[in-house]
């Protein structure tokens, strides 16, 4: 059975995430740190991967990965090389960007959020000596990702920027793992809320005290971002129901979560293009980010145009999970097949990269006013903030 609380968390993030990118609101990175869940959510799914098929599974991930991406630089690639990007060696990296694909001044800001899809890459080819070293050590595992940011931080560690976001969002990762365990519904109430709360406190000093050029924006404060984050995935991950009953009974809303689970990866990459393209037109007409009207139709304008592209090419989400392809996800029909096909051991799931449920078995037996970060920019022209 799927778990609709996990689906739920995913569309709530991939949902705040676009919201943030057209608003630039700050307050909705402390009020959902999106891109922690995600990837908290992405490691109890690459446990269960591992725990189900071992290092086969990273194929697996990959598979389901990359295609929506060689999609987007299709269309985006030769675009780029035509307004001015030199061809070189690393255009490859747009099929397995394993560092910063090259980009344009344009490219730079339209798929700043390839950031997420590097992380995941690495993270993913990670995984198999990351869960073997759970397994073993998980207490001391869980830490590593931490205080490896602390070192870099405070300047012990002058990591390289890939090491950086493992100190960020592996902790995440790895917090997704203990999920996958059990590990953290099995904290009692004594330890999991003091310990929560503790590390809420700790990441809302830090980041009071070391306010970013946005503010108290989570993604310009990496400690802030790695505690607060971590408090927030103890507790809606260490004490989710087990299930949203609520959800079965609005048909609407059922859809849309399943609908924006499956279709994760395509709204988030094109997302951005979107806010990126929109920005200019809607200042002309007077759409001000400034006025909650203006807000409120950019962002319509962005999900209407997201949706487009979705219909168009988001059954390549399907076709690299070797689903049936469909033109909007969650039908009757699907239904209807899903029900009559049990869950077995050796069979993979028929989920997204974004999407998949993680199995809850042990494992021992702006741009409207997001404004892109100038040093992200100066240093790796498509890393930026993304939620």
């Amino acid at each position: 059975m799927r778990n609709r609380y996990l689906d739920l968390l995913r569309f709530l993030a991939i949902v705040r995430v676009v919201v943030y990118h057209v608003t630039g609101w700050a307050t909705l990175t402390l009020v959902f740190p999106a891109m922690s869940v995600m990837f908290a959510l992405a490691g109890s799914l690459m446990a269960a991967s591992l725990t189900r098929s071992g290092p086969a599974a990273v194929g697996r991930r990959l598979r389901r990965l990359l295609p929506s991406l060689w999609v987007l630089a299709v269309v985006f690639v030769p675009a780029m090389l035509l307004s001015g990007m030199p061809m070189s060696p690393r255009v490859l990296l747009w099929l397995f960007p394993i560092a910063d694909p090259p980009a344009n001044n344009w490219g730079a800001l339209a798929l700043s959020i390839i950031w997420y899809l590097r992380d995941y890459l690495w993270f993913v080819l990670a995984s198999p000596v990351a869960f073997w070293l759970f397994r073993r050590a998980p207490l001391l595992t869980l830490l590593a990702p931490y205080l490896l940011l602390v070192a870099i931080e405070v300047g012990i560690y002058p990591a390289p920027p890939v090491l950086r976001e493992f100190g960020l969002y592996f902790g995440a990762w790895m917090l997704g793992f203990a999920h996958h365990a059990g590990m953290l519904r099995r904290l009692a109430g004594r330890v999991l809320y003091p310990g929560a709360l503790a590390l809420a406190v700790t990441g809302g000093a830090w980041i009071v005290g070391h306010p970013g050029p946005r503010g108290y924006d989570l993604n310009d404060n990496h400690v802030g971002n790695a505690l607060w984050s971590a408090a927030f995935i103890l507790i809606v991950l260490g004490r989710a129901p087990a299930g949203v009953a609520w959800l079965g009974r609005s048909r609407l809303a059922d859809r849309a979560v399943t609908v924006v689970n499956r279709r994760a990866l395509t709204i988030y990459l094109w997302h951005m293009p979107f806010v990126v393209a929109l920005t200019p037109l809607v200042d002309v007409v007077g759409w001000s980010h400034q006025d909650p009207v203006g807000l409120a139709i950019r962002v319509v304008l962005v999900f209407a145009l997201v949706g487009v592209v979705t219909l168009a090419v988001g059954w390549v989400e399907d076709v690299a999970a070797r689903r049936r392809p469909e033109l909007i996800p969650g039908g009757p029909v699907q239904a209807t097949e899903l029900a009559d096909q049990p869950d077995t051991e050796g069979r993979e799931q028929p989920d997204t990269e974004l999407r998949d449920r993680p199995d809850e078995r042990p494992a021992g037996a702006t741009l409207g006013r997001a404004v892109v970060p100038p040093q992200r920019v100066a240093a790796a022209r498509s890393d930026v903030s993304a939620g």
